[in-house]
């Protein structure tokens, strides 16, 4: 088997599934399959996994460029694709889950939220940004915005350093965590400063969050 297809047969559906795996738990505490429960306050355990998760899975995408230069790994790009688009689906979910489930599509409660938590201006802001890049995650956007693609997808920083800040501004006591995660979002762009500074060539692989794969 060569590189390529091992990539393709057999880490691209790891990866799938590990990264499935948490809306699929999810699935199973709402209907209460295999024993599996929400505990308490489901809505409140469903908007903090998906939140979490679309953070993990933004951080791994941002870790696949540094990784797979450092390791001299170039196969890891193949990843990032499919990492990038599940962060935005857990993002659009987490946010779905807020608006439907927890706030009833109430639209005067929502404006009074988000005038009251501005945390909640941010992870929209961020939720848009990632759309764009969600939608031309595709080798054929990519052909046919040529340079402009690789500036668009560049908008992943802000929207890491925007989804950081959200989870940080919506932790009411202990912001131990938040500060990880914002320790590790700034390793990851401090990294790719200091490598466009030694003027590496970077190509496409600099780190989007949707960059499609290449073959």
């Amino acid at each position: 088997m060569t590189v390529t297809q091992r990539y393709r047969w057999l880490w691209k559906p790891l990866v799938f599934v590990a990264a499935l795996t948490p809306a699929l738990l999810m699935l199973a505490g709402a209907f209460g399959i295999a024993g599996r429960r929400l505990g308490a306050d489901p809505v409140e355990a469903l908007l903090l996994t998906c939140g979490k998760t679309a953070l993990n899975l933004l951080c791994l995408t941002l870790t696949v460029t540094p990784l797979s230069k450092l390791a001299r790994l170039p196969q890891l790009l193949r990843l990032r694709r499919m990492l990038g688009l599940f962060a935005f689906f857990y993002a659009l979910l987490h946010f779905t889950v807020y608006l439907v489930l927890d706030r009833g599509l109430d639209g005067a409660m929502i404006v009074a939220d988000v005038a009251k938590r501005p945390y909640i201006t941010l992870g929209f802001v961020a939720l848009l940004l990632l759309l764009p890049l969600a939608a031309t995650s595709t080798q054929r956007m990519m052909r046919r915005l040529g340079r402009r693609w690789q500036s668009l997808h560049r908008l992943v920083y802000p929207i890491a350093i925007l989804a950081v800040w959200h989870y940080y501004w919506q932790v009411k006591r202990d912001v131990t965590e938040p500060l990880i995660y914002a320790g590790i979002v700034a390793l990851l762009l401090g990294w790719r400063l200091w490598h466009r500074r030694r003027r590496t060539p970077v190509t496409s692989t600099y780190g989007s969050a949707t960059a499609p794969e290449r073959t």
